[in-house]
């Protein structure tokens, strides 16, 4: 399942909620899973890109239980045949720049460039984010409400 959103929407507290109840979860923010790519067109200069081979064999070579994915890439549609779901996490505008804001784990959209990339985001990429998922959950609200519903639509689509 990809967990998908703009920043501040909590895909890292949730994947963090279902490791702790024994979940597979990957950041692909990380690890390797993605580059940073020049984007002049866009308000920071830079984006991220999924390496797609490393990501379609994450996905292959899991073989047991639920695996959470989380990450918002241009590219990811590439990889939507290889979720069983693709659940966009969102929440209010306000609520998206203060979590950012206030998080102290990633300074990505603390200056005013990424600030700006932000709002153009949740502008543009959201709607189309909105279209591709299967699945929509409200944010906004606790986390361990949100990792519940997360941990309700695998178990129904196992």
């Amino acid at each position: 399942m990809l967990l998908t959103g703009m920043s501040g929407a909590g895909k890292t507290a949730a994947l963090r909620g279902l490791a702790s109840r024994g979940h597979a979860a990957v950041d692909l923010d990380y690890d390797g899973y993605s580059v940073l790519v020049r984007a002049p067109h866009q308000p920071v200069g830079w984006e991220q890109v999924w390496e797609l081979v490393k990501v379609r064999a994450l996905v292959d070579a899991h073989r047991e239980g639920a695996l959470f994915l989380a990450g918002t890439v241009r590219n990811q549609v590439q990889l939507y045949d290889r979720f069983d779901a693709v659940v966009l996490l969102t929440a209010p505008r306000d609520v998206l720049l203060a979590r950012v804001e206030a998080r102290t784990d990633n300074p990505y959209g603390k200056d005013a460039a990424g600030r700006a990339q932000i709002e153009h985001d949740i502008d543009v990429v959201e709607p189309l984010l909105r279209r591709g998922a299967t699945h929509v959950v409200d944010s906004a609200r606790p986390t361990d409400d949100v990792v519940d519903d997360l941990v309700r639509l695998a178990a129904r689509l196992a």
